[in-house]
């Protein structure tokens, strides 16, 4: 059975390919985020309201960001709307809308970039340019907050154009001028208030690694730690703060993987969340969150800062040297993943005879690269490798949804927000289809959202799979 992009099929559900449904003018166009709050918008350093002049103040800022980020320029300009991108993007494929996929999305931005930075189009002579005006700013709202920044598109792109790019441009002009969604603007203000993405109070965080411990010692019989604040320790780790009461069995995985290496590790309460949302928002707040688990180490006084399973806290961390200086007081001196980590102590032989992969044999397992740990991050073999000396039954998806072309899980970018459930759900079709596709009952991971989105997505399209970790199955089989 081969599987391919093919648009058009006669029966999806059985051959295991996707076909965009009957294509709906603007179909997402009702679908919205929910606007801002003033008090968290506030908090973050942003208007907590429309600014009065807020045409004037969003083409300066458009003006700035086009001086600063030069490829910006390059890409409002080089577009020849080949239409490569239209089928490779979830979202089109999900919806049908013929507006969301990423050069009719880009586009928005190209026709008031070609009204007020070109000269046909200040002297009102180009008829592709529009002005930014209510109509607009109402479509780029809409649009580009149901673009997941996941690049899929960038990869098929003849000229390389790389569409986040815009996506995360656009998004920061509208913050610029008191345009911004609930979801995102409150989680960037309640990792500045209580150090995670969740808004969970210190107390919180350490009476949950308490409880751990229980749990873990009377499943083991192990006295296993999950220590918080403890200065001195050699590693601090950074993981989502969704694996501390969500994804547990992640969790309880850094937990056994650390007291089976006779490691001495912590979590900070300053910072316990390794996601950073101003990825989806503006540079101000990326730079700010970023810094935050870079002081949280300083506090700390570790030797190495390890980032725990997401894709955003990947794609985040890889910027820290750029964002905000030389790592050179960490060993190593740049941006180390759980997964590399992993991989290194496999390649040692750490783990040589402590293995028993049939502890997994109930799983047939596929993976599912996320979009910012695979394209952004370069982290395409290790999860593999992981998974290779613990696992008895693994199948890869389909070539082409996978590795640097993987699908979106359907709620990256910002997107995993309930009143835009029918775009994740539509976005999330192609990842589902293809999982399908390998008849695997356990989708194995590396994102907090991924784990998040993909139980949903796999129930909606009827989909019998469990979704978990790398790391959970890893551990599952580490004899202690």
């Amino acid at each position: 059975m081969k599987f391919d992009e093919t648009p058009i099929v006669k029966d999806p559900a059985k051959e295991g390919i996707l076909s965009p449904p009957k294509i709906r003018e603007n179909a997402s166009a009702a679908v919205r985020c929910y606007p801002s709050k003033p008090k968290d918008t506030q908090a973050i350093g942003l208007p907590g309201e429309r600014v009065p002049d807020w045409q004037e103040k969003a083409i300066a800022n458009f003006a700035e960001l086009l001086e600063k980020n030069k490829a910006l320029r390059v890409y409002m300009d080089i577009c020849v709307r080949c239409g490569a991108c239209t089928d490779k993007c979830q979202f089109y494929l999900g919806t049908g809308d013929p507006q969301n996929f990423p050069v009719m999305r880009a586009e928005l931005m190209r026709k008031v970039y070609r009204r007020y930075f070109t000269p046909a189009g200040r002297m009102g002579a180009l008829s592709e340019a529009a002005d930014f005006d209510e109509a607009m700013l109402e479509k780029w709202y809409t649009y580009f907050y149901q673009c997941s920044e996941c690049r899929r598109c960038s990869v098929f792109c003849p000229y390389g154009i790389d569409t986040a790019e815009i996506t995360m441009a656009a998004r920061e002009i509208m913050a610029s001028i008191g345009v911004s969604t609930k979801y995102v603007t409150e989680v960037v203000a309640k990792v500045y208030e209580r150090g995670n993405n969740l808004g969970i109070p210190p107390a919180a965080w350490k009476d949950n690694c308490e409880f751990l411990e229980q749990d873990v010692e009377e499943e083991t019989g192990k006295p296993i730690r999950f220590p918080v604040d403890d200065y001195g320790a050699d590693i601090l780790l950074v993981p989502p703060s969704a694996d501390n009461f969500a994804n547990v069995d992640t969790m309880v995985g850094y937990g056994k993987l650390f007291y089976a290496l006779g490691i001495r590790w912590t979590t900070s309460t300053y910072c316990n969340e390794g996601g950073n949302f101003g990825l989806f928002l503006n540079y101000q707040n990326l730079k700010k969150v970023n810094k935050r688990i870079i002081d949280a180490a300083r506090m700390l006084n570790v030797k190495t800062i390890i980032w725990g399973e997401c894709g955003h806290a990947w794609r985040g961390a890889i910027l820290t040297p750029t964002l905000n200086g030389p790592m050179d007081m960490f060993d190593p001196p740049y941006p180390y993943h759980i997964s590399q980590f992993m991989v290194k102590m496999i390649r040692q032989g750490a783990f040589k005879g402590r293995i028993d992969k049939s502890a997994n044999d109930d799983y047939i397992v596929t993976y599912h690269d996320p979009c910012n740990t695979a394209r952004a991050g370069q982290l395409l073999d290790e999860p593999r490798e992981i998974l290779q000396h613990c696992v008895n039954h693994f199948i890869e998806m389909p070539r082409n949804t996978i590795r640097e072309k993987t699908y979106c899980c359907g709620a990256g970018g910002g997107l995993l927000t309930d009143e835009l459930m029918p775009i994740r759900m539509a976005g999330g079709k192609p990842r589902a289809m293809a999982v399908k596709h390998t008849g695997a009952n356990y989708l194995a991971t590396i994102c907090a959202i991924c784990k998040a989105q993909l139980p949903e997505s796999m129930h909606y399209w009827d989909v019998p799979v469990k979704v978990g970790g790398t790391i959970d199955l890893f551990t599952r089989a580490l004899l202690l």
